[in-house]
């Protein structure tokens, strides 16, 4: 397995030796040497970050989260936010209030999300899925996805709604991922794991957020 941890040494600044008010080509040739060296790790430093391997020293941040709950509507009037209750990965990204994706920095940054909805209802749903900022709609960020209706009275239909987006946030910000369905009977579901053959729980929600870039000026 890979070292999640590996880094890349510092090089130390040289100490250089003074010669007072002599000259002396012994401590010449020695700060020389100590120069060499310094130079020559941080070199093969730059050149191991900017190599096509390079990516594996960067410490960006990032966020990975789920849900293990079903999540429902009680009308169709009211926007609701995605919530997530598991972390999986966090390193300058938290949740806060079960729906607040918050990041420490500012920049750029891609949001991803897959959710798994059921449309228990006898006749064709929609639903919309839109992103706030700090309790804001973004303007221009909703999408709508469409559902056939249940196959029958034990048998939702289901489906998976993704996307990505890039959103530009300060330090502190937070997301949030809200929905809509156009009838009670959509939900999102969570399923647990299976047998015969053995498989993996399925999370209600999924979201994932990475730091893309600072933002320019």
């Amino acid at each position: 397995m890979a070292n999640l941890r590996q880094q890349l040494e510092t090089p130390p600044v040289p100490k250089l030796a003074s010669s007072g008010n002599s000259y002396s080509s012994d401590l010449q040739n020695q700060n020389n040497g100590s120069l060499n060296t310094f130079f020559i790790k941080l070199v093969n430093s730059l050149n191991s970050v900017l190599g096509i391997r390079g990516g594996r020293f960067m410490n960006n941040p990032y966020g990975a989260f789920q849900d293990s709950t079903d999540q429902v509507a009680a009308n169709t009037t009211t926007a609701y936010p995605v919530t997530f209750n598991t972390t999986d990965f966090s390193n300058g990204v938290s949740i806060a209030s079960g729906s607040r994706i918050t990041v420490a920095n500012d920049g750029i940054w891609n949001l991803q999300f897959s959710i798994q909805f059921k449309n228990t209802t006898n006749a064709p749903q929609d639903v919309d899925i839109w992103f706030r900022v700090n309790g804001t709609n973004i303007a221009n960020s909703n999408s709508r996805f469409g559902f056939a209706q249940r196959k029958d009275v034990s048998d939702p239909y289901h489906t998976i709604a993704a996307l990505n987006y890039f959103v530009s946030l300060n330090a502190l910000d937070y997301i949030e991922i809200m929905w809509r369905p156009t009838d009670v009977g959509v939900a999102i579901e969570q399923y647990g794991a299976g047998t015969s053959p053995t498989r993996p729980a399925v999370p209600s929600a999924i979201a994932t957020i990475s730091f893309v870039s600072n933002i320019s000026v």
